[in-house]
């Protein structure tokens, strides 16, 4: 397929793996680097990696978002939950639940696609940005708003957004499985609120003995899930808005690393990996990204984020057992044109 860009960002790898890619540096999670994830499993011990998925409660992290409803499905106008079938059929003995739910796909941990940020950028040289996504691909042609219909209940009312292009279901098709690799921010600053750069990331690299290789799956243990737990679905604005540690988007020579060091996704326990420095209407002293770490990432890199995940008994068996590289199975739901999506990862030692 022909290049959709004349000029790709700086500090950019758009094209690097063809013109149609839509994996990014998760290409770089190849059958060795699966391998390499099953060398790292000594014991047999799992660990859930997921928040329960009605946490962190409330929408004090994202207005947009609202918790989980579950729900049971119907028949002729009565629930099918603990429903004996020999309603239907006076020979058969089973009784049968079924239910659904009505959830945002980005409300607990979930992983993020390239089509959830992408940037206002002039890709086709002509001194006109326009709305774009990783690798050139165009708002409204392949990442396409839904039409509004004011008519339906509110929660439908922007139904039929679609990522034709770089939707979560690509992850999920490629398989997400490889060698984890667990960087422990929590035990060098506790729940110190602190955007942490590329010198304090070094330190904390230096002092663990962590290195990170192309193809590793990174990921950070902040103890922000763990504040979220022990508020029970009731996120005090704040304590959630004033507590752990987060990356410094904004650090150039952190952002640098994240390119140099050939990780192949980047996951923490913490709302969105970065520390978010702004609200969306403060004002900036020029133009430039709300989530610069997000640009550098998802727009611009091809780097998958995941956020709110749950690493805290795999951060303490590692770090017990001086260890942190693990083997990590973290599949996306294969939903089409989603844009986001829950997960319930495993980390395996």
């Amino acid at each position: 397929m022909a290049q959709r860009w004349k000029q790709r960002p700086p500090g950019s790898n758009w094209g690097d793996f063809g013109p149609d890619d839509q994996r990014g540096r998760m290409n770089w999670v190849t059958r060795e680097k699966v391998l390499q994830g099953i060398a790292e499993v000594k014991e047999g011990i799992t660990f859930c990696c997921s928040l329960p998925l009605d946490y962190p409660g409330g929408q004090v992290l994202n207005p947009r978002r609202a918790p989980p409803r579950l729900a049971a499905t119907s028949r002729e106008g009565k629930q099918f939950f603990c429903r004996p079938l020999d309603e239907f059929n006076g020979n058969m003995t089973d009784v049968i639940c079924d239910d659904q739910v009505l959830m945002a796909l980005q409300y607990s941990t979930q992983w993020d696609s390239f089509a959830h940020v992408g940037g206002r950028f002039d890709a086709d040289g002509d001194g006109k940005p326009e709305l774009v996504f990783y690798n050139g691909f165009r708002a409204g042609e392949e990442v396409v708003p839904a039409k509004e219909n004011p008519n339906s209940e509110p929660w439908a009312r922007f139904e039929g957004s679609q990522a034709k292009a770089l939707g979560i279901q690509g992850l999920a098709e490629h398989g997400v499985q490889g060698r984890g690799v667990l960087i422990d921010l929590h035990f060098h600053f506790k729940r110190e609120r602190k955007a942490i750069g590329y010198d304090d990331l070094m330190k904390v690299l230096e002092a663990d003995e962590v290195v990170v290789e192309k193809g590793d799956m990174v990921c950070l243990y902040t103890g922000f899930a763990d504040v979220l737990l022990e508020l029970k679905r009731k996120p005090d604005p704040q304590v959630v808005n004033h507590t752990c540690t987060g990356l410094d988007g904004r650090d150039a020579k952190l952002l640098q690393w994240i390119s140099d060091s050939g990780l192949a996704c980047l996951l923490a326990d913490n709302y969105a990996v970065e520390l978010i420095a702004t609200a969306l209407t403060d004002p900036l002293p020029r133009r430039q990204p709300w989530l610069p770490l997000h640009e550098h990432c998802l727009f611009k890199n091809g780097i998958h984020l995941g956020e709110m995940f749950y690493f805290t008994e795999l951060a303490r068996w590692l770090r017990a057992h001086g260890r942190n590289r693990f083997l990590f199975t973290a599949p996306p739901l294969r939903l089409p044109g989603a844009v986001g999506s829950p997960a319930t990862p495993i980390a395996t030692v």
